[in-house]
């Protein structure tokens, strides 16, 4: 369980706790997995010619058939401006088309073409085998537990 690091009545950590910090900050722990998992994907992703914000927009795609730029990027978690830029390279490359949303005229939806649904089954095959690796000694029980935690602490993120 999470060790609460102790203070004095100002509030001040103390020296030794800050020095375990690490250790009991589940935010520490949560960004060295994002981004050596990141380190891992990329590294399977390049003989594909591919990036982890691309394959983001692909697995995105995938999913959801049909996505509005801004969609993609609320998913993907990527900054708008960089999902325009990313979008407008996969249209170059063959990957995706865009046209209007039949329900709102005024909302490009972004959607795979047969070429970027084939990259986007490779990717995923290589995504796979790195998740296989990540979670070979954790049970599907303990899998959705930590999914469950995640969600919960990326829900109350929203109103800090």
């Amino acid at each position: 369980m999470f060790e609460k690091p102790a203070s004095d009545a100002a509030g001040h950590i103390g020296v030794a706790a800050e020095k375990r910090m690490k250790k009991d900050w589940p935010f520490y722990w949560v960004s060295r997995v994002s981004a050596r998992y990141s380190q891992v994907l990329e590294r399977r992703l390049k003989p594909l010619d591919l990036d982890v914000a691309r394959w983001r927009v692909l697995m995105s795609l995938y999913e959801d058939e049909h996505l509005s730029v801004s969609e993609i990027a609320d998913y993907a978690v990527i900054k708008l401006n960089t999902v325009t830029k990313i979008v407008q390279r996969m249209i170059a490359d063959g990957l995706v088309v865009t046209r209007v949303r039949p329900s709102d005229g005024r909302v490009t939806e972004v959607c795979l073409t047969p070429e970027g649904d084939r990259l986007r089954r490779l990717a995923r095959k290589e995504a796979d085998q790195v998740f296989a690796a990540s979670f070979v000694n954790i049970t599907p029980d303990e899998l959705a537990q930590l999914n469950g935690l995640l969600e919960k602490v990326f829900l109350q993120l929203e109103g800090a």
